[in-house]
């Protein structure tokens, strides 16, 4: 082969490790049930009768925007992220300079500790805070109704925060650790510079490192805005024991129950629906980010 054929062709060999997971495990799943999304399934012949699939366009589409729980499972969602990204990403910001701060010590044992909560599996995380939770159980909830606090975290006003509580606790550490990242690639010359202007670190903290970080706080924003619209775990763990949490709190459980009830190509374009608005809403953040950089 000529060099430069060759020399051309090298780039996509790099990309393949990340193209073929891609397309095998997203791109194709996601054709799929959009395809799905527009097919319905009809029985001939009774109820013991053959199933078989028929093209019906858009009418899945329709039919789950009129369900009263499409608009409140996404304006609930949607609270959610507004309250519990900002809170997130402002402790992961805090954290991450403190570790990079001239006077931390124990810098490795923090980064360790911090990051924990990240790597124990969601599921264990919401157990381990539902017992926390849960008032027939929780040392904690007991201990606040002897001074006078009577509270149910998994009741109809608390719940939602009660697992903005355990995912804002789970991610923290992961987001700060791409914060901390980045502040260690800053040049040290910038820092110092300000130093001798007379900055206190207060002043280089908020006025230097965090201006210059921006594109990692923005990429975390991001991850949390996608991450928030898929949220499944914790509040599928607290379904079973809160009735505050329903079949369609979220989204994703709303898919899940249509699901398990033979709704498959309801939930095919519910799925489609959802990816379409995690879509529209990250590429608006990283426009409006964008736009406010410029």
């Amino acid at each position: 082969m000529p060099r430069r054929p060759r020399r051309l062709l090298t780039p996509y060999g790099f990309l393949l490790p990340f193209l073929i997971p891609f397309v095998l495990f997203t791109l194709v799943p996601v054709g799929y049930a959009f395809w799905q999304s527009l097919h319905r399934t009809e029985r001939t012949g009774g109820t013991f009768g053959r199933t078989h699939s028929v093209f019906a366009g858009f009418e899945q589409y329709a039919d789950v925007v009129r369900e009263p729980f499409f608009a409140d499972s996404l304006l609930r969602v949607g609270g959610f992220a507004l309250v519990q990204i900002p809170v997130m990403l402002l402790l992961a910001l805090v954290l991450a300079l403190l570790l990079d701060s001239a006077v931390a010590r124990l810098k490795r044992f923090f980064r360790l500790v911090y990051f924990v909560p990240y790597g124990i599996p969601g599921v264990v995380a919401a157990l381990m805070w539902a017992f926390l939770y849960d008032p027939r159980l929780s040392p904690l909830v007991d201990l606040l109704k002897s001074a006078g606090a009577d509270i149910d975290p998994l009741g109809p006003g608390l719940v939602l925060w009660s697992i903005g509580n355990v995912v804002t606790w789970t991610y923290t550490g992961y987001n700060m650790l791409i914060l901390y990242s980045a502040l260690q690639a800053l040049p040290t010359d910038v820092t110092e510079a300000a130093r001798v202007d007379g900055a206190g670190g207060w002043t280089v903290a908020w006025r230097v490192k965090v201006p210059l970080i921006r594109p990692a706080l923005v990429l975390t924003g991001v991850f949390s805005v996608i991450g928030t619209f898929q949220l499944f775990t914790e509040p599928q763990v607290f379904r079973s024991i809160s009735t505050s949490v329903t079949s369609t709190y979220t989204p994703n459980i709303a898919a899940y129950s249509l699901t398990a009830g033979d709704h498959y190509s309801q939930a095919a374009a519910l799925s489609v629906l959802l990816a379409t608005v995690t879509f529209v809403l990250s590429f608006a953040f990283l426009r409006l980010t964008a736009r406010r950089q410029r």
